[in-house]
């Protein structure tokens, strides 16, 4: 009966939770030394798909290997609650398309509503992790929005105010136009891909020569009302070209970079009038293409507006050498208009429509594609483009394809804009964070000075400042009168100021608390709430409620020994909590870090519920079981950070190769085994063989585990598996026939390989390893196999070193024989006399059980070891040295080896009936035998074999037997056919 994976794994699951085991193994080590895990949190807000998955068989797989090894690894889980997923949600439900929508609606009402979505799924997460066979502590999880929580947050905010790392400013960001907020340097890492925009090269007319005008690129034709100047290189070689405008016919002028003149006028006739240094084009002033903002006589530096400006960003690797300045939408744009004391003109909403002032513009919106099509330009570049090819304006434009940072939620192109924002001062410490974080070992390590390392040294200071609704808030209040900031660690604070106790710390909550400033103004809450990646940067300290409770316990916790997640993360997790516990504790936040690669569809493209390219991560479980999409991801280069094509065939073959396979091993022994003890004492070649490759896999795999290498833990137990199952039981079978004292060494080498196996097996394949363990476990052994200790076997012997190179030798000289007899289309089960072997430097040609070995595997009488040369040739690679082995048969089949070749087959027909009865091996049968005249003789000569090999108490030989048995088969033996006969007696 083959091993049903869904309904045995199913028990298990039940054992343990019956059971309590995963809480006894906690309460058994809670004395130990704690290996301190940080668990990041997801979002609730679908269901677990594989790159969970992926990210808990890590997650698992290490906490369940340490506390094997005697540490208490606690496991508490999390939920993120807060942000965009959640407010995304609520608006599809809403239909909202505003902020203004929300307002109007009610920040407390919106934000109810966001509380109420935070946990739909949380059923099938509470159902599917445990199911997966992951241990965590589900029960009494952290979520970022509690209120002890959200004050350990305000905490952290204050201690980095208090220390000069938090402030304010107004600067060009990346905000997304759909949610109306900020987004952080590494959230708009996280959205970048291929779009096609609108790129145009525009005529900037100069003023008293109308017939002059500078050519600026631009790849956002939408800034181009925005625009207050022009930034030539100081240094940069500029020209005056003269040639006939193509539209009238008259001569026009145009100024550009010497380098791009003639790309930009190839084909043309033109002539240079006058070439300059960028440096002497500074002052020159042109008309504004728009003249909404220029005719504004209060506009603040209007008489610093549209001129030229050298500045040290212009380069003539593309467009013309002159970049048009709108200081509202760019960083560089904005330090030049700093520098310079430009006039600030943003005609753009931060919900990306156009200003009311801008005429025929107003409410124009960035956010749709023309045609409606995603992939297309946006419909108000070419609204900007068409306007100025009307005014004579273009001088032209064309489509392009780029990669542009999208909202890493709602998909919206993001805008550069220019608005104000609450900063981490990362840049002021980031010699400190890049010192500690060359103590964190990585896996793979070419992330420490690779996407980590690289993405700290070129950190910029962190945005951490939302302008949303459903979050933990900034916890600043500012006077309206004389701008006092206050600014609050916790609740408690809040309410001495304020006289009014709070235990919600969200908007709608805390925006109503407003007191008296000693000046006579009001104190109010400054309108943005906190990043989300703050929530989860805090979470070494947060999840402890620190410092209101656990203080002590937080130093035990300080780094964190482990933690895991895909390589996005090292921009974003990794990172927020490596600044966080640096800033506020000024070392690094975790020691090791497992970063993973990302779980893709079979095709290689991304998963996709659309597309519907992937099998549901349930119905694999169940078909294959939670432990073979385990063994299949950790064996498989995903833990080194390398994607994964998943593939269903793949854990298919893992379920088959590996779990099956050892099933079969335990099934066989379970037909033979009694009370005999498991031990690893037994001097038979075969035992000591496998004890020696056990102790060599145990090796391997605490290596793996102990360097957080999982594929190399993991990866040996195939190899393993399969010597076990193939090699030893094939060569042992015999010895569990007899009633021996052989046969008790198998049994209890075997029963001890089981044992071992078990433990070996429990941090990758949890619920097998159960199976394994109570069906072999003794009297004494604990209730579960996570409830034991990592094995600790006696260090490998030079003898069993030597013995494993021995039975290597042994199994490459089989390979080569049996090859030998394909060759010659001859059958195993054809007996023959002679295998002759030579080994210039062999190991085993005196060796006569291993010999024997040899002899029985390939079916011969003899094996002769001697010095001739034959024919054939086969090099075999080993640690020590290199062996040249030759093999030959003596395939003279005589009539009595034919003979005893016929009566192997007949052996062999009565076993598989025997299976196909499912008869025990301790079951007696008696069996009859009809047909061919020469195979019945052949069976009367060798009656007394066939009955021992068979178990068959009675054979008889009457065709026509008056007799009701259990199974009739008919039989072709070397072409001649017989009936067989069994029946149970």
């Amino acid at each position: 009966m083959a091993y049903n994976f869904s309904e045995e794994e199913q028990k298990i699951l039940k054992f343990w939770q019956d059971n309590k085991i995963f809480e006894k193994s906690l309460e058994q080590t809670k004395d130990k030394k704690p290996f301190v895990f940080f668990d990041g949190p997801p979002f609730a807000t679908g269901t677990p798909h594989y790159g969970h998955l992926l990210q808990s068989v890590v997650k698992d797989a290490i906490p369940r290997y340490k506390t094997m090894r005697g540490f208490y690894v606690a496991r508490q889980w999390g939920w993120d609650c807060h942000g965009l997923p959640i407010e995304n949600i609520v608006e599809k439900e809403l239909g909202t398309k505003t902020k203004k929508e929300i307002v109007a609606m009610g920040v407390k009402k919106f934000n109810d509503l966001c509380r109420a979505k935070i946990f739909t799924f949380i059923h099938e997460w509470e159902t599917i992790i445990p199911r997966f066979g992951r241990w965590a502590d589900m029960e009494r999880p952290y979520r970022t929005m509690d209120f002890e929580y959200m004050q350990s947050e305000w905490w952290a905010f204050k201690e980095l105010y208090k220390k000069g790392l938090i402030y304010e400013d107004y600067r060009s960001m990346h905000i997304c136009p759909r949610c109306e907020t900020t987004l952080s340097q590494g959230e708009v890492a996280e959205g970048y891909k291929d779009i096609k925009d609108l790129s145009a090269t525009v005529k900037f007319k100069l003023i008293n020569s109308p017939d002059t005008s500078f050519l600026a690129w631009t790849t956002t034709p939408w800034t181009l009302p925005g625009n207050v100047a022009l930034a030539v290189g100081a240094n940069i070689e500029y020209v005056t070209i003269e040639k006939k405008d193509q539209n009238v016919g008259n001569l026009v002028r145009f100024i550009l970079a010497k380098d791009q003149a003639e790309k930009i006028f190839a084909g043309q006739e033109y002539t240079i009038i006058e070439t300059k240094k960028g440096k002497d084009l500074v002052g020159l002033e042109y008309e504004p293409l728009f003249d909404y903002y220029a005719k504004d006589e209060n506009l603040k530096n209007k008489e610093n507006g549209w001129k030229v400006y050298a500045a040290d960003f212009v380069n003539t690797e593309d467009g013309t050498g002159i970049v048009h300045i709108a200081p509202a939408f760019g960083e560089d744009d904005m330090r030049l208009g700093k520098k310079e004391n430009l006039p600030f003109v943003q005609h753009v909403k931060m919900d990306g429509t156009f200003k009311d002032e801008t005429g025929e513009f107003a409410g124009l919106d960035l956010k749709p594609r023309a045609k409606d099509k995603p992939e297309e330009i946006r419909e108000a570049d070419l609204t900007i483009v068409k306007y100025l090819e009307q005014k004579g304006l273009l001088f032209s434009s064309e489509k392009y394809t780029h990669s542009y940072p999208h909202c890493w939620r709602c998909d919206t192109a993001l805008l550069n804009y220019a608005t104000s924002s609450w900063f981490v001062a990362v840049e002021k410490i980031k010699s400190k964070l890049l010192k500690t974080a060359k103590k964190i070992q990585w896996v793979p390590e070419h992330i420490k000075e690779g996407r980590f390392g690289q993405w700290l040294q070129g950190a910029r200071d962190w945005s951490i400042s939302r302008q949303r609704f459903w979050a933990n808030t900034i916890p600043v209040w500012r006077c309206d009168k004389c701008k006092k900031e206050f600014v609050f660690a916790d609740a408690t604070e809040l309410e001495k100021a304020s006289g009014t106790k709070v235990n919600d710390l969200h908007k709608d909550v805390v925006d109503e608390v407003v007191f008296k400033c000693e000046c006579g103004g009001s104190a109010h809450r400054v309108p943005d709430v906190l990043d989300t990646w703050f929530d989860s940067g805090s979470v070494p300290f947060a999840t402890l409620h620190y410092p209101l409770e656990n203080k002590n316990e937080l130093k035990k916790r300080l780094p964190a020994d482990f933690i895991g997640e895909a390589q996005d993360q090292t921009r974003a997790w990794f990172y927020y909590q490596h600044v966080l516990v640096g800033a506020l504790f000024g070392m690094e936040a975790f020691k090791h870090c497992i970063v993973t690669g990302i779980v893709l569809a079979e095709d290689g493209k991304k998963m996709s519920k659309k597309l519907k390219n992937y099998p549901d991560p349930t119905t694999v479980m169940e078909k294959y079981g939670a432990d073979a999409m385990r063994f299949y991801m950790l064996n498989s280069p995903v833990v080194q950070a390398e994607n994964l094509s998943f593939s269903e065939k793949g854990v298919n073959e893992i379920a088959n190769k590996n779990i099956s396979r050892l099933y079969n091993v335990l099934a066989f022994y379970e037909l033979y085994k009694d009370n005999t003890p498991a031990s690893d004492k037994s001097k038979n070649i075969l035992d000591r063989w496998i004890i020696s490759r056990l102790k060599e896999l145990l090796k391997t795999s605490t290596d793996g585990y102990e360097n957080y290498r999982l594929d190399l833990a993991v990866r040996p137990l195939t190899d393993f598996i399969d010597d076990f199952s193939v090699w030893y039981l094939r060569r042992s079978r015999d010895r569990f026939k007899e009633q021996n004292n052989d046969k008790k060494d198998a049994l209890a080498t075997i029963r001890y390989v089981l044992q071992i196996l078990s433990k070996v097996m429990a941090p990758s394949v949890p619920f097998f390893a159960e199976y394994l363990f109570q069906k072999t476990r003794e009297a004494n052994e604990s209730e579960s196999v996570h409830l034991t200790s990592w094995p600790d076997l006696a260090k490998k012997t030079s003898a069993e070193s030597e013995i494993l190179m021995q039975m290597s030798e042994v199994r490459e000289v089989v390979n080569l024989a049996l090859a030998e007899r394909i060759a010659a289309g001859i059958k195993v089960k054809q007996p023959l006399a002679s295998l002759k072997i030579q080994n210039l430097k062999s190991q085993i040609s005196k060796n006569e059980e291993l010999l024997g070995l040899i002899k029985d595997e390939v079916n011969v009488k003899e094996v002769i070891a001697d010095f001739k040369p034959l024919h054939l040739k086969l090099v075999i690679p080993s640690t020590t040295a290199i062996y040249k082995v030759e093999a030959k048969f003596d395939t003279n089949i005589t009539e009595e080896l034919k003979n005893e070749g016929t009566v192997r087959e007949i052996v062999r027909a009565v076993q598989e009936a025997r299976k196909n009865s499912e008869l025990k091996p301790s079951d007696e049968i008696m069996a009859d035998f009809s047909g061919d005249e020469n195979l019945i003789s052949i069976l009367k000569a060798n009656k007394d074999f066939i009955a021992k090999e068979t178990r068959a108490k009675e054979i008889s030989f009457e065709e026509n037997l008056k007799t009701d048995f259990d199974l009739e088969k008919e039989l072709l033996i070397n072409e001649e056919k017989m009936i067989l006969k069994i029946k149970k007696i």
